[in-house]
């Protein structure tokens, strides 16, 4: 994987001038409003083959599109207007290759993929999607342990973004640094961004969404903030919120369920509860039965 300076550069340039002036180009077929409804439709499709199964099935199916349907409308003829909204949509298709790389422990190919749908972002001219791909890239750091690369990432995506971000997706940046934070043991930076997670949580309304933040669904925040509090070793508040993040799991998809039992069955075991804890695990398996291996647990918010 890219790391050090050249692991920030990529949000450096993406955060700062110049900005694509004009994508238009010259191309051997001109790209159609239809063209780029197929790429949006596709990765709604994707997403929900990724949800049921994993990425590691879903990856070879995705690239093999990106290959034979994204790359050649990429070369086709397209004026500013038309090329910045199929970037947009190419681009949610990349980032989703990228999820699908990581969750199949392909680090550095996922890191490549979040990289080139960063620069996407920035000739989509589209702020929001750059700091959803930018979230998805400080969830990868946080996998690799390099928290404060996590909140580099967090900070520059709300600042650069500002304005632009759904509340969704601030919810998650804060969360995200929540928990980096947790990691280095800054106990009142935590809980500084669990309040302002919790803040833009109420203004979330799904309808209103754009379609790469659905896995923001309700418990999400509860069951990230019961892993902050376990981590800086507050396991009853720990519990309370991987308890009503289990409540509300009927709402979230398959991997959110586990994600959210494991949580639980961590704290219980944490806490001594060992006959709980092992019965919340067996539960997770049962959940999990039929999918593919996730290649680490922060991956389960995607």
């Amino acid at each position: 994987m890219i790391d050090g300076p050249a692991a920030i550069a990529p949000i450096f340039e993406w955060e700062n001038p110049p900005h694509e002036i004009d994508v238009s180009r010259p191309g051997p077929r001109p790209v159609s409003m239809d063209d780029v409804q197929v790429l949006k439709d596709a990765r709604v499709r994707y997403e929900q083959m990724y949800r049921r199964v994993g990425g590691v099935p879903v990856r070879p199916r995705l690239v093999s599109f990106l290959n034979s349907s994204v790359t050649p409308l990429l070369r086709g003829s397209h004026d500013d207007r038309m090329g910045r909204q199929l970037f947009r949509a190419a681009g949610g298709l990349v980032a989703l290759a990228g999820i699908c790389a990581y969750d199949s422990g392909r680090q550095a190919l996922s890191q490549r993929y979040l990289f080139h749908a960063l620069r996407m972002a920035k000739a989509s001219d589209n702020l929001a999607f750059g700091g959803y791909v930018i979230a998805l890239l400080a969830n990868q750091a946080m996998a690799q342990a390099r928290y404060r690369r996590v909140i580099q990432y967090c900070e520059t995506a709300l600042r650069a973004a500002q304005g632009y971000l759904s509340p969704a997706l601030t919810t998650d940046l804060h969360i995200l640094q929540a928990k980096a934070y947790a990691r280095i043991g800054d106990r009142a930076s935590c809980h500084a961004h669990m309040r302002q997670s919790e803040a833009t949580a109420a203004q979330i309304r799904q309808g209103e969404e754009p379609p790469e933040t659905g896995y923001v669904q309700p418990g999400l925040l509860e069951c990230q903030h019961a892993e902050a509090l376990r981590r800086l070793g507050d396991l009853t508040p720990a519990q309370e919120c991987a308890e009503e993040a289990l409540r509300l799991a009927d709402a979230c998809h398959l991997r959110g369920q586990a994600h959210r039992l494991a949580t639980l069955a961590l704290i219980l075991s944490e806490r001594g509860e060992l006959e709980q804890a092992a019965s919340i695990a067996e539960s997770m398996l049962n959940c999990t039965a039929g999918m593919d291996p996730i290649a680490s647990p922060n991956a389960s918010w995607w």
